[in-house]
């Protein structure tokens, strides 16, 4: 990655990461020393070759204000360059680059990350936390952690021992044999990577076992935010991550409810897809794909009543810049997953998920975190259940005072739909073990009150819940 793609890239985080740091015309040669510590461990902490020490931006505006910093002056009767390196352990090839942005002059000093052990100044081991400058002892489990990515490497799905040691992969072999591909069982752990240097099963092996020990959920609101009753959580994982992510596509059909447009119809009708399916697959397997599995968190995916928000743990890799990203340069995660995701042609290392998005939606499609990314996919919709004249009748709540009654058969109806809200009459029917009939009755009786409604076809509609808490309803007794 090239020095000018870093400096225009460091100003685009919207906060300032533990890999950098921005300064106006700050100077103080020993706490610039103390920094370089903390820099140089921290970009060793993160998995980065190079930590960044920025002057001529402001820190907290990220505008460029020009600096009169001058790394040629002397300190104490030697140049600024010579005391700070005869006062770093081990020896630390920094350097101090000058520039011109937008016409202001900005000085850049490129920090590498510690090697073998912690970089010290004056004999003390400084590291970041968050912003913050710290004395690396203070904080004994990242000094621990850090002596052991120096030691081990930076950790990865591939080198990180799993917790589970007990795993089968019969599922996996299958998910290859309908692919038309077939492992060889006695030597498939090897060549897909499953296992660490010393022949245990890596976290890789947990996330394509047969129980990948990983939960993961869609979860749909009715409203705008999470403050808003939830419909439903669907579980996908626990499972082969393969087949998860084959179920969460295939999840994402059924949501997309093809809607029809008849404004200014003369012969043909328009369908219109409830969201740009292309957009919603990319960026699912690209969650997938890039979430950092490492910090025990799965990827988030959450509906809401105009938008889509598809959430993964982690940041971009260390050698990608978001200049690069939004650009589609193909810089993977996970490197051995991704190879599989090739070989399965569930994805393409041609870059083009990230511009498939931001064609769509532009850039603002993304938000970049501390920890996460978020993929936001705005719903497309041409009308409201309201539009429905058959339901425009339905009141939405009772406007007699009296707590509608619900018989105990309606309450898990609603129970079921809750937790599935695409659930045929058939699926409830044989959930609850009851005829279609019985089913029939009390759904219409739930739409006469107004708490249920349907939106879209029978077989790939929704189910849509409104006005239910259940201690407001009182429960009948069924005859």
């Amino acid at each position: 990655m090239s020095y000018v793609q870093y400096r225009n890239d460091l100003r685009t985080f919207e906060y300032e990461a533990e890999w950098f740091e921005f300064k106006e015309n700050w100077f103080d040669a020993d706490q610039l020393g103390q920094y370089i510590s903390a820099l140089s461990n921290a970009a060793a902490f993160t998995g980065r070759s190079l930590a960044y020490f920025v002057w001529g931006i402001n820190d907290s505006t990220h505008e460029i204000t020009g600096t009169s910093f001058n790394y040629n002056r002397d300190v104490r009767g030697e140049p600024l360059i010579h005391y700070l390196e005869r006062q770093l352990t081990p020896d630390l090839n920094f350097i101090f680059r000058e520039t011109t942005m937008f016409t202001r002059r900005v000085v850049v000093l490129s920090i590498p990350a510690a090697k073998t052990v912690p970089t010290a100044y004056q004999r003390i081991r400084y590291i970041r936390i968050g912003s913050s400058k710290e004395r690396l002892d203070k904080y004994p489990e990242r000094e621990s952690y850090l002596f052991s990515i120096l030691r081990n490497g930076y950790p990865t799905i591939e080198n990180t021992e799993s917790n589970y040691q007990d795993l089968t992969f019969e599922r996996l072999l299958t998910y290859y044999n309908i692919k038309g591909i077939s492992l060889n069982k006695d030597t498939f752990k090897k060549n897909l990577g499953l296992l660490t240097p010393d022949g245990k099963y890596n976290i890789m092996a947990q996330l394509l076992s047969d129980n990948s020990h990983v939960p993961i959920r869609f979860s749909i609101f009715s409203g705008k935010s999470k403050s808003d009753k939830l419909y439903s959580i669907r579980e996908f994982g626990y499972q082969c991550l393969l087949y998860s992510l084959d179920e969460v596509l295939q999840y994402g059909d059924v949501l997309n409810l093809i809607q029809v447009d008849e404004t200014n119809r003369i012969v043909e009708r328009k369908d219109i897809p409830l969201f740009e399916n292309r957009a919603f697959r990319e960026a699912i397997i690209n969650a997938f794909l890039h979430n950092n599995w490492l910090s025990g968190n799965e990827p988030m995916f959450t509906f809401f009543s105009d938008r889509i928000e598809i959430l993964s743990r982690g940041f971009l890799p260390p050698d990608q810049t978001i200049e690069g990203f939004f650009a589609g340069e193909s810089i993977p995660v996970n490197h051995k997953l991704s190879e599989i995701f090739l070989q399965l042609h569930i994805s393409e290392k041609t870059g083009r998920g990230v511009p498939v998005i931001t064609n769509l939606y532009g850039k603002k499609a993304f938000e970049f975190h501390e920890n996460s990314i978020m993929v936001t996919i705005p719903l497309n919709h041409i009308h409201s259940i309201k539009d429905n004249p058959e339901e425009e009748s339905i009141p939405s709540k009772s406007t007699s005072g009296i707590k509608p009654q619900m018989t105990k058969t309606q309450a898990r109806i609603l129970s079921e739909i809750r937790n599935n809200p695409n659930m045929t009459i058939s699926q409830i029917a044989l959930a609850l073990n009851l005829s279609k009939s019985t089913i029939n009755k009390s759904i219409a009786a739930l739409k006469r009150i107004g708490i249920l409604h349907r939106q879209g076809a029978k077989r790939k509609g929704l189910w849509l819940v409104s006005g239910y808490d259940m201690p407001t309803f009182k429960i009948k007794t069924e005859k």
